[in-house]
């Protein structure tokens, strides 16, 4: 019955924060349906290319999903259910939507520029050159985490290759996810080259995902994890190089179906069981301000992440969320929206880590997505039956898609961030740049650099990346919510809304991060073994630059809204 009562009291919350909270903000920033947008504007068939409500929506919601709220809150519940639940409700709707909402508004205002060129107009060019170093070093962690993930739900034993009858739940993610692929760019040819109406085609893609479920539950697809490691980087590189198209609008937007259903099954699976009894919620409502992970604050709001607040998401909606947006009357469902529904699926993970929460305090499962997946399809038959299976191995599929389609747009956002590095004022890409920067701006040069790096960052242990990712995303949402409020600032429209989310997502993530280079340095001076392991080297390194790009960006707002508060 907690359970139960746990998802009623968020879903209704948030829905409340929806209409009452995110109908507010559309006032307060003036969003217009009959002015044009950057994607009608500006349509070039690669970028900038206007989609449907529900495509975008489908786009949008899974590159900001990924595996964040599903790792995340299953992290945090050792704090008890009651702090993830109120900071998933609460910064789902006062941080994370207002971040996500503003941030699409600010750049689809700004011909649907990134977050680097908002700073530009409002904090200048030094700071936009080290928010993109910022946000680089940031999406180095999103590719090395979530090539992690992926990797983790594919591998099968060293030495194993090639199709495999009767696959194990490994196994059959790898051969739909490799399917589903085929599948995308089936849909994106249906749609976008045959001229086959959204309906449709969403009906075959439908089809489709089903019959390609069937198949990998019969045949799957193994091989070791430094050869999926190496496949998922060459698969991430093609797919940001290629029109949206092709692949990342068809693919995000069929693979949101695949979320949808997720949520709706876990919705059953939790009504039902009062009923059926096949599994309890067994999570403390509190377990007492200082765990295994640290203190509360700032542990808590950094671990959650994705399911309350994420930079990440300021990177997608500014990115390619802003370049595809059709008209200006859709960007509260797409920007707020689908951070609110995010934070729904973060207490759908919350509970189904209670439902098996014992044996995940002991180690039991090798990653959260894992608990994820039993707690989930423990509410549908013991474990072992033919119930709990098929639901485990589809849960866990949903988790490897959710993962890829925030990889494909994680790296076609580096490849638009570091070629922005290199270029000066006036020149529109890397074919108007000259001698070395013609080069290093070249989208396959920066694409090559970041795929590299966070492939080989990881093969790491997830441990070992993600409170670092969690630190540096939180952060970089506090700088994305200073550069929307100081853009609204200079805009003339009311901005005072952000700065207490803004001031807390800072003090929060520099905290993290000054704890984590404490605690990588004492071992170090005291000689301990294993403290001078390159992967210590790499967290400690990261953390140190984060820190001084965030202090600087933070001094260089405070003077920005300094101006602005002298010139009112």
């Amino acid at each position: 019955m907690t359970a139960l009562l746990i998802i009623i009291a968020a879903i209704a919350l948030l829905v409340i924060g929806y209409i009452v909270y995110g109908s507010w903000l559309a006032k307060q920033w003036g969003i217009d349906p009959t002015r044009k947008t950057p994607a009608n504007e500006k349509t070039d068939g690669v970028d900038y290319v206007p989609a449907k409500p529900a495509v975008l929506m489908g786009h949008h919601f899974s590159s900001i999903a990924g595996a964040g709220p599903i790792n995340g809150p299953i992290q945090a519940a050792v704090f008890g259910w009651v702090p993830v639940f109120l900071w998933c409700v609460v910064g789902g709707i006062f941080f994370g939507g207002l971040q996500d909402f503003g941030s699409l508004f600010a750049s689809v205002r700004n011909e649907g520029k990134s977050v680097g060129e908002i700073i530009k107009q409002s904090m200048g060019t030094k700071a936009k050159k080290l928010f993109i170093i910022f946000a680089l070093l940031v999406l180095i962690l999103v590719i090395a985490s979530f090539v992690n993930v992926v990797a983790g739900t594919f591998f099968s034993a060293a030495g194993s290759f090639g199709f495999v009858k009767n696959p194990n739940g490994n196994q059959t993610t790898a051969m739909i996810s490799l399917l589903f692929i085929v599948l995308a760019i089936v849909y994106g040819i249906l749609t976008n080259k045959c001229g086959l109406k959204t309906l449709p085609a969403t009906i075959i893609g439908i089809v489709g995902i089903v019959l390609v479920t069937i198949i990998g539950l019969n045949f799957g697809f193994a091989m070791s994890r430094i050869a999926w490691i190496v496949f998922i980087g060459i698969y991430i590189a093609v797919a940001s190089l290629v029109p949206v198209w092709i692949l990342l609008q068809p693919r995000d937007y069929l693979s949101s179906f695949l979320l949808y259903a997720m949520i709706a099954l876990a919705l059953v699976g939790i009504v039902s069981s009062p009923i059926t009894g096949n599994a309890t919620f067994t999570i403390p409502a509190f377990t007492g301000w200082k765990t295994g992970l640290g203190t509360m604050f700032p542990a808590l709001f950094i671990t959650v992440a994705c399911g309350a607040c994420s930079g990440f998401h300021s990177l997608i909606s500014t990115g390619t969320s802003s370049k595809q947006l059709d008209n200006e009357k859709n960007a509260k469902a797409i920007g707020y929206g689908s951070m609110l529904i995010e934070s729904a699926l973060g207490i759908i993970s919350l509970i189904a880590v209670g439902m098996v929460f014992e044996k995940y305090k002991a180690g039991g499962f090798g990653s959260p997505s894992a608990a994820f997946g039993a707690g989930l399809a423990t509410l549908f038959g013991a474990e072992g039956s033919g119930a709990y299976n098929t639901i485990y191995a589809l849960l866990t599929l949903a988790v490897s898609v959710f993962a890829l389609t925030s990889l494909d747009t994680g790296t076609r956002l580096s490849r638009f961030m570091f070629s922005e590095l290199f270029l000066k004022d006036g020149e529109a890409t890397w074919k108007d740049a000259t001698g070395i920067r013609k080069v290093l701006a070249h989208p396959l040069f920066g694409t090559t650099l970041m795929v590299v790096i966070g492939c080989v960052l990881g093969g790491l242990k997830l441990s070992a990346i993600w409170g670092l990712f969690g630190a540096a995303n939180q952060l970089l949402a506090g700088i994305a919510l200073m550069a929307v409020a100081a853009w609204l600032g200079n805009a003339g429209k009311n901005n005072k809304m952000f700065f207490i989310p803004m001031i807390f997502m800072l003090a929060a993530t520099l905290t993290s991060l000054i704890i984590t280079i404490i605690n990588k340095i004492k071992p170090m001076v005291a000689g301990a073994e294993g403290a001078f392991f390159w992967g210590n080297w790499f967290q400690l390194i990261f953390a140190l630059a984060m820190t001084v790009l965030a202090i600087i960006l933070v001094i260089e707002g405070v003077q920005t809204f300094a101006k602005q508060k002298k010139a009112n």
